[in-house]
């Protein structure tokens, strides 16, 4: 007998479990950069347009050095900003020797979620082919703070947050709870 029930086909958007309403996230966005500014962090300030145009709050905006430090301070600093639910990272993702995102933040997290980083790579492939290696996106939970850590660039930015961040994160922080 065949089964005609319907079926979600691969790369659907379709969730398996649907949140039950829309509540309202409050980020934190820091950039990681030795030289933006707010003035030029075109990368942050569109993690802000998409988040605030999807019904969340900015609690905070930061820009900050690519030092590993740093990193781990603001990270573990967030905990203190009770309203703070969910952070937003970018930039310091990649190879290069000032790139410091990656293990400053994975040597903090509770729990990581691998499968966002693995999406994100396969679906920025589809975009910039092998180059998507060389990314080290990254999330998962800091105490009761959801984390997510994209590279600093706007199309790598979009990415993340329209087809990975946007999608789950009210489910995610619901998971927190």
């Amino acid at each position: 007998m065949l089964d005609r029930s319907p079926s979600i086909a691969a790369g659907s958007a379709a969730q398996p479990h649907p949140d039950p309403h829309h509540i309202s996230i409050i980020f934190a966005v820091i950039t990681v950069s030795d030289t933006r500014t707010p003035e030029t962090d075109r990368s942050g300030a569109l993690i802000q347009e998409l988040l605030q145009s999807a019904g969340h709050t900015i609690g905070k905006y930061q820009i900050i050095p690519d030092e590993s430090p740093q990193i781990a301070t603001v990270l573990t600093n967030m905990l203190e900003l009770r309203s703070i639910q969910a952070i937003v990272f970018n930039g310091g993702t990649g190879i290069s020797p000032r790139d410091t995102t990656y293990e400053a933040i994975s040597s903090l997290l509770t729990k990581t979620l691998p499968g966002f980083g693995e999406i994100f790579r396969a679906l920025s492939y589809q975009e910039i082919g092998s180059r998507a290696i060389a990314s080290r996106a990254i999330a998962g939970t800091y105490d009761r703070l959801l984390v997510f850590s994209l590279p600093g660039s706007q199309g790598a930015v979009r990415l993340g947050m329209e087809k990975l961040i946007l999608p789950e994160s009210i489910h995610l922080v619901t998971q927190l709870r």
